[in-house]
């Protein structure tokens, strides 16, 4: 139905607001994906997932949607009777994944297809900074907790949603040596995250891009 398209970095990474959200995740990062080609998805396809102890499917989206953010999903889904909360927030857990680990590997290529310009361009000098100061990161993600709706709307015919993720990164910055020099790989963090995802309604392009990150409170 809807494709979409992040968090972690380096101490060395403050400035830019963007990286006060990567900067802090360095030390920890999530699993490499190994394989591009198992890499999570980031098209949002309808699925038909069980819901979980009985619960059906709308007490699992109602589970997902802060309570202020239900009437913003409302008005996306007059505009868009597409939209489904539980395939939305499938594809971006699979964003989540595949934007932090292409971050970690300095993987540009891949960030510019599901980040919005100013994110990217974010990205691209935090990625120029580590290199030129010989740093390289070994992040995990363990594992993703929560990804739940924290509010949305429909703002010049374009669906906004943020989404509160909740994960746990084990993280290690090396330098050029290889030495330590930040974190480690045998302690996970808990991260907190909002991030914004934004899709022109009606567009014959399905993707949602990353517009905006932020730590959560």
């Amino acid at each position: 139905m809807s494709v979409i398209i992040i968090t972690a970095c380096v101490a060395l990474f403050v400035g830019l607001r963007l990286y006060s959200v990567l900067g802090r995740r360095t030390g920890h990062e999530q699993q490499p994906i190994a394989n591009p080609a198992d890499a999570p998805r980031t098209a949002l396809v309808p699925a038909a997932a069980e819901p979980a102890s009985g619960r059906t499917p709308a007490d699992a989206n109602a589970a997902a949607i802060d309570a202020g953010a239900v009437d913003g999903v409302r008005s996306i889904v007059s505009a868009d009777p597409q939209f489904d909360v539980a395939d939305f927030l499938e594809g971006a857990r699979g964003a989540y994944a595949q934007v932090l680990d292409a971050f970690w590997k300095g993987d540009e290529a891949v960030l510019q297809r599901l980040c919005a310009p100013d994110v990217l361009a974010a990205f691209r000098e935090a990625i120029a900074a580590r290199t030129e100061a010989g740093e390289k990161v070994e992040n995990r993600l363990i594992a993703i907790e929560r990804a739940a709706v924290e509010s949305a709307g429909v703002a010049d015919k374009a669906a906004i949603v943020t989404v509160r993720f909740d994960a746990d990164i084990a993280a290690a910055t090396r330098d050029a040596d290889g030495t330590l020099v930040a974190g480690s790989l045998s302690d996970a963090t808990q991260a907190h995250d909002l991030w914004t995802f934004r899709r022109v309604l009606r567009s014959p392009d399905p993707n949602w891009l990353l517009i905006e990150t932020d730590e959560a409170a």
